[in-house]
């Protein structure tokens, strides 16, 4: 009985301050502030050969998830065509998108900085080929940025 009472209340979000949907497709995932209006966009892996000298290979993306330090974050995760799998290791984070299924997690970054990560579920061909990359800033500039 204990830990079931545990398991419930580590999947109890208290009052995010953020909430930011993901969608995964068939490559790429696409992100909407679900707080904010128009605040919708793709993000695919930059290709090989219009990469930067600072980029990650495989890693980086075009559009990174800006997000405020300090905050509780609230990610809702679902998918449009398989099951994929939003997976950002520093951050302790992992949560299956399944499609006609929205899942919930909640997570708190608490220093500025970049996050990788990339879909780790066996969803095709192409799935490591999904990174996720999340740039955790000051809330003063979050709120510049939006």
């Amino acid at each position: 009985f204990p830990s079931l009472r545990l398991l419930y209340l580590l999947d109890e979000i208290n009052e995010p301050l953020i909430t930011l949907k993901t969608i995964g497709h068939q490559w790429y995932w696409s992100y909407e502030y679900s707080d904010f209006m128009n605040i919708e966009f793709d993000s695919y892996m930059i290709p090989t050969n219009e990469m930067n000298m600072n980029n990650f290979r495989l890693l980086d993306v075009d559009n990174r998830v800006i997000l405020p330090m300090n905050s509780q974050i609230r990610i809702l995760v679902t998918a449009a065509d398989v099951i994929h799998s939003w997976t950002i290791p520093a951050l302790g984070v992992k949560i299956d998108s399944t499609p006609g299924r929205l899942n919930q997690t909640n997570f708190f970054i608490n220093r500025p900085g970049l996050f990788y990560g990339q879909c780790s579920e066996i969803c095709g061909a192409n799935h490591s080929f999904m990174p996720i990359v999340i740039e955790s800033i000051p809330t003063n500039f979050f709120i510049k940025w939006y």
